[in-house]
């Protein structure tokens, strides 16, 4: 189990690939086992690999659907010590995007470019949002591609992204019954994950 903790913890997050060892079956610093080496056990698929919980930690899952938490500090009472998670910026898409669209102009492009070389964070989650003036699926669909039109210029600079997420209308930060609360809605967040 120590030694599953230690390939958990030399790997990175969000990537996939082989996992390779030195002759004394320490993990060496390549990436995570590839999601395409799934199994079913007892009726339940396991994805081998790590991800990020909604509070900052770092799970492990083997192959075999054991799991726990891929960090190297704990509390004195045996609580992993977690990464911070805080939203670091916001776009307004009227700025970036045109209406209905998710293609970054080139000037937004510019500007994001210049935000992820200078960001010091370990990843970053994208997280789009809409008004309320279209049908849920429709808005869920525009925010996760203004999310991952973020996202692809963020990879372009280097940027670990560690998720995507298109919410839609689910969140609002303002009242969507007015014009000028409905332009606040319409945004993309970039969480800072350190």
């Amino acid at each position: 189990m120590v030694g599953a903790l230690a390939l958990a913890c030399a790997t990175a997050v969000g990537v996939s690939g082989p996992v390779a060892a030195d002759s004394d079956g320490a993990a060496l610093n390549t990436p995570v086992i590839s999601t395409q080496n799934t199994r079913t056990i007892r009726g339940e698929r396991y994805v081998p690999g790590i991800s990020l919980s909604p509070d900052g930690c770092e799970i492990w899952v083997m192959d075999d659907g054991a799991e726990g938490y891929a960090v190297s500090r704990m509390t004195p009472d045996g609580r992993p010590v977690c990464r911070d998670i805080n939203v670091c910026g916001t776009l307004n898409t009227d700025q970036y995007f045109a209406t209905d669209k998710y293609y970054i102009s080139p000037k937004g492009k510019a500007r994001l470019e210049e935000f992820f070389n200078s960001a010091t964070a370990f990843g970053f989650i994208i997280a789009g949002h809409t008004d309320a003036r279209a049908s849920i699926e429709y808005n869920r669909r525009l925010s996760y591609n203004r999310a991952n039109a973020v996202a692809s210029v963020a990879r372009g600079t280097g940027a670990r992204i560690i998720d995507v997420r298109g919410y839609g209308e689910e969140y609002p930060v303002a009242t969507n019954r007015t014009v000028e609360g409905m332009a606040k809605n319409r945004r993309v967040e970039i969480l800072c994950v350190r």
